[in-house]
């Protein structure tokens, strides 16, 4: 991510934290792990794989996570991107524009600008990749936009996505009781997404700030 990029996250966290979320944009070591399964696919995604490969990610911000998965995706594959934020839709446009290694691929790259709860596709994906800020979001929204997730992942698809090590513990710690109470409710939410599906989990500890990539296997 350039300057130009790096100056555009800044502005978009002040402005409109409850949906950027990431203090940083993610490191490099932490968007290829999100990427993992688009540079290696699992053997229930081998037909896909061979005939194309739909892949979806949500919340790409300024495109970090994005640049590992354009570089890992195979001839055939279609990207769909799903971000809320108009400005970083802008500037993803922009970067296909411009960019060498984001043009080679741009046909094939489908940017959409509405939240994931909304999005409506035709068909289920193969992989899908979150950048969201799971843990700024009520409840309500945390469950509606896993629930989103699963209704868009094929059987047998990944889902992978991160939060950073500890920050619930850590906010716990200096927040009140209805704070404490929501961020109870996130992780009993995400504990039940991941379940027994999870098929592998890194920490990224040299991530700003650390952080876990979970990958979860649809049934």
């Amino acid at each position: 991510m350039g300057k130009s990029g790096a100056r555009l996250f800044l502005s978009q966290f002040w402005q409109q934290y409850h949906t950027t979320g990431a203090i940083w944009p993610s490191g490099q070591a932490l968007a290829r792990e999100l990427a993992y399964f688009v540079a290696n696919p699992l053997e229930s995604t081998a037909t896909s794989s061979s005939n194309g490969r739909k892949i979806l990610e949500v919340g790409p911000g300024t495109g970090t996570v994005t640049n590992a998965i354009l570089a890992a995706i195979h001839p055939t594959d279609q990207v769909t991107l799903v971000e809320i934020n108009p400005e970083f839709a802008n500037h993803l446009r922009e970067r296909l524009r411009t960019e060498p290694e984001w043009q080679r691929v741009a046909e094939r790259v489908t940017i959409r600008t509405e939240a994931i709860q909304d999005f409506a596709a035709d068909d289920q994906f193969d992989v899908i990749v979150s950048g969201l800020p799971l843990n700024n979001f009520s409840v309500e929204t945390v469950e509606a936009i896993l629930a989103g997730l699963d209704r868009l992942a094929k059987p047998g698809s990944t889902v992978s996505f991160f939060e950073y090590i500890a920050i619930r513990h850590f906010k716990a710690v200096v927040s009140g009781s209805a704070e404490r109470a929501r961020l109870r409710g996130v992780a009993a939410a995400l504990e039940k997404f991941l379940g027994k599906r999870e098929l592998r989990r890194r920490a990224i500890v040299g991530n700003m700030p650390p952080a876990w990539a979970h990958h979860v296997q649809r049934v």
